[in-house]
């Protein structure tokens, strides 16, 4: 048989092509059996897929929602991140002020904006309903600054910041659990026993995990220094950077000027934190990362354990052909050519089996965005690997089973029964 017959030639016996084609009689002839062996290559690729997808969309969420917080954002906050050899919440004391938030304004020039936060969570009443939500008090920057937009109604200004005006910005389930379907601009909600009238509703965000920007109510800073909280200390200071490449620098520049101010000695622990966006996302990224790669390999492991399947299932094979083997040795196989033969059916086993469980992994990624609302996000890394381990996970464990068929004896195979 000419080489112009049957494609690519395997060494000077049997081609390619007629491997192929008696791979493919070999597993057709046998349906169920060579369905139930791809079956847990199947899983193992659908469930890779599905996991992977998953964790990049946990990722992906986690991104957003830090992003939506504002860009190029620093975050100081009051007390020491260690103290000696015991780790400290930020905020166990607090060491900022205006005076603080002054400095950093005049000295800092690569920060084109300050906005103080003071908090507290308080009981909130409008008429016979009660929510308990979280108090800020802020500036009027904090709008821009925070990219946090009103949806309806209007930020209060500078103005009502300096005049101390009884006026705030609710969060969306804040105006759900008060209001309902009631218009909630012009009402008045009391806060610690003070009315407070809405001037506006923020724009709905979403839980960014550690607390939900949508359960709040914004109150102008001065306000809720003098006449909510009773203090003249802050909780937070978000700083605006001028642009992303000076986060660093600027991380500098807040810690000098406070340092200075705080009176702190060379060597001595600082007294707050500062902290970008950039930080808290590469922080949750790396755990959505390490969440994902522990789901991926306990995925991996029922791919293993679908190339075992195979591995038998050839074994098997090999024994019920033994005989088969033996005329095709005798009729001038090589060992190679019953090495290829036997490899390429493991490989197509595993192969079809990848195909079929990306298509899987895929409309399950797919079932779950849809009808759960999952993040789920199908990255083309996800799918080369798994059809590329179920590849050699073919290769890999038909090896025993068809070096074990090229090394039969010829006389002994042909008087196999």
């Amino acid at each position: 048989m000419s080489s112009s017959d049957t494609g690519v030639r395997v060494g000077s016996g049997i081609s390619l092509g007629e491997a192929m084609g008696v791979a493919t009689t070999a597993l057709s002839s046998n349906k169920m059996r060579s369905a139930l062996t791809m079956l847990g290559i199947i899983i193992g690729v659908a469930a890779v897929i599905t996991m992977v997808a998953l964790g990049t969309g946990a990722q992906r969420a986690v991104t957003d929602r830090i992003t939506s917080l504002g860009a190029n954002l620093l975050f100081v906050r009051p007390g020491a991140s260690m103290m000696g050899h015991v780790r400290l919440a930020a905020g166990a004391v607090e060491s900022l002020d205006q005076d603080d938030a002054d400095a950093l304004a005049k000295e800092c020039p690569s920060i084109t904006a300050v906005v103080p936060e003071a908090s507290g969570s308080y009981q909130v009443k409008y008429e016979n309903k009660n929510w308990n939500t979280r108090v800020t008090g802020t500036t009027a920057d904090f709008e821009w600054v925070r990219n946090s937009p009103v949806a309806n109604g209007e930020f209060f200004t500078v103005s009502d910041d300096a005049r101390r005006q009884r006026v705030c910005v609710i969060g969306k389930i804040v105006a759900d659990n008060l209001f309902g379907e009631d218009d909630p601009i012009g009402r008045t909600i009391k806060i610690r026993g003070i009315n407070f009238a809405v001037k506006g509703v923020l724009q709905e965000k979403g839980s960014q995990g550690w607390f939900n920007p949508d359960d709040m109510i914004l109150v102008p800073l001065q306000t809720a220094l003098y006449r909510v909280l009773g203090r003249d200390t802050y909780g937070s200071v978000t700083l605006r950077v001028a642009d992303e490449s000076l986060m660093d620098l600027a991380t500098v520049e807040v810690e000098n000027v406070l340092r200075r101010r705080h009176n702190l000695a060379e060597g001595q622990e600082n007294d707050f934190s500062v902290r970008s966006n950039n930080d808290v996302s590469a922080t949750l990224g790396e755990t959505t990362q390490t969440f994902t790669a522990l789901l991926a390999s306990v995925a991996l492991v029922s791919l293993l354990v679908g190339g075992i399947g195979i591995m038998n299932i050839m074994l098997v094979s090999v024994t019920e052909r033994t005989r088969e083997i033996g005329v095709r040795m005798a009729l001038g196989a090589r060992r190679r050519d019953i090495l290829t033969q036997f490899l390429i059916e493991s490989t197509s086993l595993a192969v079809i089996g990848g195909i079929v469980g990306i298509a899987l992994g895929i409309g399950l990624t797919v079932a779950l965005a849809r009808f759960y609302g999952w993040n789920t996000l199908v990255s083309p890394q996800s799918v080369l690997l798994s059809f590329g381990f179920s590849a050699v996970v073919g290769i890999f464990f038909g090896m025993y089973p068809a070096r074990k068929a090229a090394l039969l004896d010829p006389i002994d195979a042909l008087r196999y029964e």
